[in-house]
C-alpha cells in the first residue's frame, strides 16, 4: 500500500483561518489553536453587534428628533409628533426625521405646522 502524505487540507484550512485573523495582536494572529478561538468569537461577536447597530442607532435617531422638537415646541414630546405623523400618514421614517432636525430644522417646523393646520381643520 502506499504511503498518504498528509497535510494538504489541513494546511489550507490552517492558512485560511491565518489569513481570517491576521489583524489580530500576538498569539491571537500566530498560533493555530488560539486563531480558531478567536476566529469564532469574532464570527459570534459580528454577528451580535450587526443587531445592536440598528436598535443603537434608532436610539440615537430618535434622541435627536426628540431634541429638537422640545427644543423649540414643535410638539411637546417626539411621541406626540411621531403620533401625529402617524395619523396624518406622513410615512418619514425617524432617519429622515433625524437628518431633517439637524441639517434643517426650519423643514422640520414647516412639517410640524402642516400637521397642526390639518388638525386645525379636522
Amino acid at each position: 500500500m502506499t504511503r498518504v502524505r498528509r497535510g494538504y487540507t489541513a494546511r489550507r484550512r490552517r492558512i485560511k483561518i491565518r489569513l481570517f485573523a491576521s489583524t489580530f495582536r500576538g498569539a491571537h494572529s500566530r498560533l493555530t489553536r488560539t486563531t480558531t478561538q478567536q476566529k469564532m468569537r469574532a464570527l459570534v461577536s459580528s454577528h451580535r453587534d450587526r443587531d445592536r447597530q440598528k436598535r443603537d442607532f434608532r436610539r440615537l435617531w430618535i434622541t435627536r428628533i426628540n431634541a429638537v422638537t422640545r427644543d423649540n415646541g414643535v410638539f411637546y414630546s417626539y411621541n406626540k409628533f411621531i403620533h401625529n405623523l402617524y395619523k396624518r400618514q406622513l410615512l418619514l421614517n425617524r432617519k429622515i426625521l433625524a437628518q431633517i432636525a439637524i441639517e434643517n430644522q426650519n423643514c422640520l417646523y414647516m412639517i410640524s405646522n402642516k400637521i397642526s393646520q390639518i388638525k386645525e381643520i379636522i
